[in-house]
Order: C-alpha cells, then sequence, then structure tokens
C-alpha cells in the first residue's frame, strides 16, 4: 500500500527534541565503544528494515539524529511516513562514516520504533472500524515531552488528535462538573469566558446527564465507558445535535461494536501510551 500523505512536524521542533536526546545518549564523553573499535576512516552503508509488520512514522526524526551527529551522513527513504511495510523491507538506507552512523544508531531507532508502534496500532483500529463512519482519535495520554511526535504517529496511522494540551479546547471532565455545580453551570461559566472560536466538550456517565448537557447546548459530548447498546440509545437521543465521542474500555477487540453504535469519534488512549514499539534493525551492508 502506498504511504498516506502526512504533513510533517516543524523541523525546528524535530531538531529540539532528537537533540536532547543525543545528548542524554553521548552523555559526558561521547560514543565510546565506536570510538575504540572503528576505525576513524573507516565507511559503511547500512539500511533500516522492518522486522515485522506494520506503519512507519518518525524518519524525520530519525534522518535528523543521523544529521545532529554528522552532516555529510546521506539517507535515502525507501518508505516514508504512513507506509504499510512486511518483514524484511527496506525503509531507510545511511551512507557514510562508519563512527557516525553507528553513533545516531540507537536515538534514531528508538524515534522510528516507538512513533511506527503507535501508527501500527493506530491502523489496526482504523482498519477495525472501516466503513462504519467513526474516526480513532488519540488522547493526552502521551509520553512527556513527545506529544506532537505520538499525536504525529497517530496521524500516519490514519487516525485524528483530540486536543493538543489545556489550552486549545474545553473538556469538561467529571471533576470540573463537581466543582462546578453540576453539568448545566459548567457549561455555563465555560461559555461565558472562552472565545467564539473554541468549542465546549463534557464528558457524561449516564444518559440523564447526556440531556442536560445538550440542553445547556454542549457542542461535543464524550460518553465514558458505555456499552455499545447504552451508545446506541445515546446517538438516537442526540439526533445529530452534537458531535458524540466514546471513550473508556476501548480495545481493538470492542471498537468494532462501538462504531456500529453510531458514534462520531472514538477515543484510545493506549494507542499512544501503550502501542508496542515496531520492531526495526539497523543492518550493515557493505564496508566502502
Amino acid at each position: 500500500m502506498s504511504a498516506r500523505p502526512i504533513d510533517p512536524l516543524p523541523q525546528l521542533l524535530i531538531e529540539g527534541a532528537v537533540k536532547a536526546a543525543l545528548l542524554e545518549d553521548l552523555g559526558r564523553a561521547g560514543d565510546i565503544t565506536t570510538e575504540a573499535t572503528v576505525p576513524a576512516n573507516a565507511e559503511a552503508m547500512v539500511v533500516m528494515r522492518a522486522r515485522q509488520a506494520g506503519t512507519i512514522a518518525g524518519l524525520d526524526a530519525a534522518r535528523t539524529a543521523f544529521r545532529l551527529v554528522d552532516a555529510g551522513l546521506r539517507c535515502a527513504v525507501q518508505k516514508p511516513d504512513g507506509s504499510d511495510v512486511e518483514p524484511g523491507d527496506t525503509i531507510m538506507a545511511i551512507e557514510g562514516k562508519a563512527r557516525s552512523i553507528l553513533t545516531g544508531e540507537r536515538v534514531a531507532l528508538n524515534f522510528l520504533g516507538h512513533l511506527s508502534g503507535i501508527a501500527t496500532t493506530t491502523r489496526a483500529m482504523v482498519q477495525a472500524v472501516e466503513g462504519t463512519g467513526a474516526r480513532i482519535c488519540c488522547t493526552r495520554k502521551t509520553t512527556p515531552n513527545l506529544r506532537a511526535f505520538e499525536k504525529y504517529a497517530v496521524r500516519c496511522g490514519g487516525g485524528a488528535n483530540h486536543r493538543f494540551g489545556l489550552d486549545d479546547g474545553v473538556l469538561i471532565k467529571d471533576n470540573h462538573i463537581a466543582a462546578a455545580g453540576g453539568i448545566t453551570a459548567a457549561i455555563k461559566s465555560a461559555r461565558a469566558h472562552i472565545g467564539h472560536m473554541v468549542k465546549i466538550e463534557i464528558e457524561v456517565d449516564t444518559l440523564d446527564q447526556l440531556s442536560e448537557a445538550l440542553e445547556a447546548g454542549a457542542e461535543v459530548i464524550m460518553l465514558d465507558n458505555m456499552g455499545p447498546a447504552e451508545l446506541k440509545e445515546a446517538v438516537a437521543l442526540t439526533g445529530g445535535r452534537a458531535v458524540l465521542e466514546a471513550s473508556g474500555r476501548v480495545t481493538l477487540e470492542s471498537v468494532r461494536a462501538i462504531a456500529e453504535s453510531g458514534v462520531d469519534i472514538i477515543s484510545a488512549g493506549w494507542i499512544t501510551h501503550s502501542a508496542p514499539c515496531l520492531d526495526i534493525g539497523l543492518d550493515y551492508e557493505t564496508a566502502l
């Protein structure tokens, strides 16, 4: 399958995160193993290969790791972000100083494997709900300082992004409701506070709460931990008056039934915080 077109992350954002990872890895003395064992003038070509099937994400971060170590390294991408790969597929070839390649290897693979794992997990969820009209969405349950990368990986897998932070959307959850004095009070207060460009989403646990949220004018409503039958009732009750998001206890096994209830969005935190790393290796091809 050809790669899905994905808008890249800003290079400035990528460079800062990758540089921090390289500094963490190089420590106080640099790559003493490589410097002790590999001749300074040795050159090589290596390839990154998929060792299991999946969806690729994170190549810009991987290339940036090699470039920051040595601007003279040459990277040739064969499977761009958003591509589906099979075991043995070559993802990218890297050519240049052997020392530089080996020093950048782990950081490059860490980003590529982690983000490809998220893209792969997301892709499986997207495929599971295909044809229902529901969209798979991530949450803010992300690795600190890697949120933009992990949400990008979700997009590479065909999913959609929820809000990026506390400042780009109102999401009134159960504790907000309790502190505000109820659903109607919370929505009324939020609407008086925010600008006209900001939408209001509120979390509800019951159909009675859903009715109150609709009456108060919520634009997006999160249906928390409802089963497929109750979700169908919620969809009928809403009648298109708000966007409905199902959340809680969403698994690859349950997601199809949830989608068939008619909800618009299905959010799952585990596609970012618990996605297994995609197994990608770096194989030494030739001594140049």
